[in-house]
């Protein structure tokens, strides 16, 4: 699903105030600072709580190896400016359906800053633009407002409202899932031209989409 571009550790994302990258061994005290707390795990499905101790270090390995070997897309967050402090993580990975699912976790101390939004909407454009997928799905634990929010700024459109196992959780929890189609996106888009990664990546179907949107009276 995911090409030799990202299955190398030099690939990179930039946007006005992040960097997203692999993972580095480095970044294991920071990962283990925020996914500690308690109000940023609980919003997940895959960080437990407590925090077991070498937990960051195997999750650091594990994403490496999955970027690798293109059955995943795991991405630090770090700020661009000053010390470029690591404050969360992007991930993109392949469902049963062979669609694809976004996860995300930032560290509380940069929450209501727009940094979410701005990664996520990044992210997103790199997802379409180097795979074929059709479609990237979403969940947001109910409680978690700001999340449902950060997901409908980036596109994602609201499906239902559900019971989904979360594993780090042990259990299910009502979750409202959405999902963001390549169609829509396109549509959002409009004819814009891709940045050069990305548009040198786009299979004859998805430069037709193109054509036919920039030909179109309501592109």
């Amino acid at each position: 699903m995911f090409p030799d571009l990202t299955s190398d550790d030099i690939f990179r994302i930039e946007t006005r105030r992040l960097w997203m990258r692999w993972p580095r061994a480095a970044d294991a005290a920071a990962i283990t600072a925020f996914a500690s707390l308690p109000e940023a795990a609980q919003m997940t499905a895959a960080i437990p709580h407590p925090y077991p101790p070498g937990e960051a270090e195997r999750f650091i390995l594990r994403s490496r190896a999955d970027n690798a070997n293109k059955k995943a897309l795991v991405l630090a967050l770090t700020q661009k400016s000053g010390v470029r402090t690591m404050m969360g993580l992007i991930s993109a990975s392949v469902s049963e359906a062979q669609d694809i699912e976004l996860g995300y976790v930032l560290a509380p101390a940069f929450w209501g800053k727009g940094l979410a939004t701005e990664a996520v909407k990044a992210f997103i454009d790199i997802i379409f633009g180097v795979t074929g997928t059709a479609r990237i799905h979403a969940n947001s634990r109910v409680i978690n407002p700001a999340s449902r929010r950060v997901l409908e700024k980036s596109g994602f459109v609201y499906v239902d409202t559900g019971l989904d196992y979360l594993a780090a959780r042990g259990g299910l929890y009502p979750c409202d899932r959405f999902e963001l189609d390549r169609k829509t996106w396109n549509l959002r888009r409009g004819a814009r031209i891709l940045p050069p990664m990305v548009h040198q990546n786009h299979d004859a179907n998805q430069q037709a989409e193109l054509d036919e949107l920039a030909a179109s009276p309501e592109a």
